[in-house]
């Protein structure tokens, strides 16, 4: 069935209002980050000279490279397990009845209601006593643990859409639980599952608070700790500040745009349903 002209107007106008709303702001980011340094950027407009030299001081003074290859550890270290541990929760809340399975549930909802600031206290003395402060370890298994209760929720969506009958037909051909979930569901579920690792991915690059107050070495934090060096006792650097920005969400964007696709996908099939 085609659509009129007429009847796309509004979806045009609100995708194109949408597309300026996004993209304004990383423009004024790049014409202050192009500034001379020492100066304070007003407004959006395009120096005539512009300073790409300082995209490499930001690196330098921000010091990315440890923070770079800390980060990477950190989304290798949560980004996979989180996601396993999800769909498993996620397809056993989902297609199996699982005793207590609504309580649970209902606990993961209230987590999803915990603002972070609240449990940041009570996590750094936990990984105290646990000798896991200042550490990787300890803030990969805070992220998996604070992730989490969304991530089950989405996987269980994607699982209540899927028709019951494929887990009857598998255990007909003589396939347990186990087998149905890594041979006949894991397959349906690489979208949800796809957009759920960009998410996860997203969300830890972006990781400050737990970053800041649970490991004292800045080396291994993540790439958004890197801000904190642009601010001085008594001032700030705005157009250095403006280019470490971007250097942080380069890879952010980059890795939306390559797997947005998936993400679009699973929106369609249903994946945030339930």
């Amino acid at each position: 069935m085609k659509t009129s002209v007429r009847q796309r107007i509004p979806g045009l106008v609100l995708l194109l209002g949408t597309m300026i709303f996004s993209i304004l702001p990383l423009l004024s980011m790049l014409s202050a980050a192009l500034q001379p340094q020492g100066t304070v950027p007003l407004g959006l407009s395009w120096p005539s000279n512009p300073q790409w030299h300082n995209f490499l001081d930001a690196w330098r003074v921000a010091e990315v490279t440890p923070l770079l290859v800390s980060s990477i550890i950190l989304v290798a270290g949560v980004v996979p397990v989180a996601a396993l541990f999800a769909a498993m929760a996620g397809y056993g809340l989902g297609q199996l009845k699982v005793p207590g399975g609504t309580v649970v549930f209902l606990l993961l909802l209230l987590g999803l209601t915990l603002p972070r600031e609240a449990t940041i206290v009570p996590l750094y003395y936990q990984l105290r006593e646990m000798n896991l402060l200042n550490t990787r370890l300890g803030l990969i298994l805070v992220l998996i643990g604070t992730f989490m209760p969304f991530a089950v929720f989405w996987m269980r969506a994607h699982f209540l859409s899927m028709p019951k009958e494929l887990t009857e037909a598998a255990a007909l051909d003589g396939a347990g639980p186990w087998q149905a979930f890594r041979h006949v569901q894991v397959p349906l579920a690489v979208p949800a599952l796809a957009s759920l690792c960009l998410l996860l991915f997203l969300w830890t690059w972006n990781t400050f608070l737990q970053a800041i107050v649970l490991i004292d070495d800045p080396s291994k934090r993540t790439m958004a700790g890197a801000l904190q060096n642009f601010v001085g006792q008594y001032s700030t650097d705005v157009v250095l500040l403006n280019a470490g920005s971007l250097l942080i969400m380069a890879p952010t964007i980059v890795v939306f745009l390559l797997f947005q696709r998936h993400f679009v996908k699973a929106m369609i099939s249903g994946a945030v349903k339930g």
